[in-house]
């Protein structure tokens, strides 16, 4: 379950969205995990490891990246999307067709 935002600020030379403690803490464990495993697949490297074996920890650290990108995507369209929408400010969909052709 993704925690809305608490607050979407927009100013002139900035876009930010303030995540509740939840979700921020969740997003950043996730993280901090596919940076261990991105640690690890330089490590695999350096010591010549089995390229398949090398591939299948990619794989996986591409996942874990993917997992974060939907809870973000998530919590973006029901904060962020919806609370513009509701604003008048309806190009925001635009931008947020860019930014899924750029996910997938």
């Amino acid at each position: 379950m993704v925690e809305m935002s608490d607050k979407t600020q927009c100013s002139h030379c900035e876009k930010m969205t303030l995540r509740g403690e939840k979700l921020k803490s969740g997003l950043l464990t996730r993280l901090n995990r596919v940076e261990g495993q991105i640690r690890g697949i330089k490590g695999m490297i350096e010591k010549d490891n089995y390229c398949d074996d090398i591939l299948h920890q990619i794989a996986a650290a591409r996942a874990a990246l993917d997992s974060v990108s939907k809870l973000v995507l998530e919590n973006h369209i029901k904060g962020c999307l919806v609370e513009k929408i509701r604003n008048g400010e309806d190009e925001i969909v635009d931008e947020l067709l860019v930014t899924i052709g750029k996910l997938l």
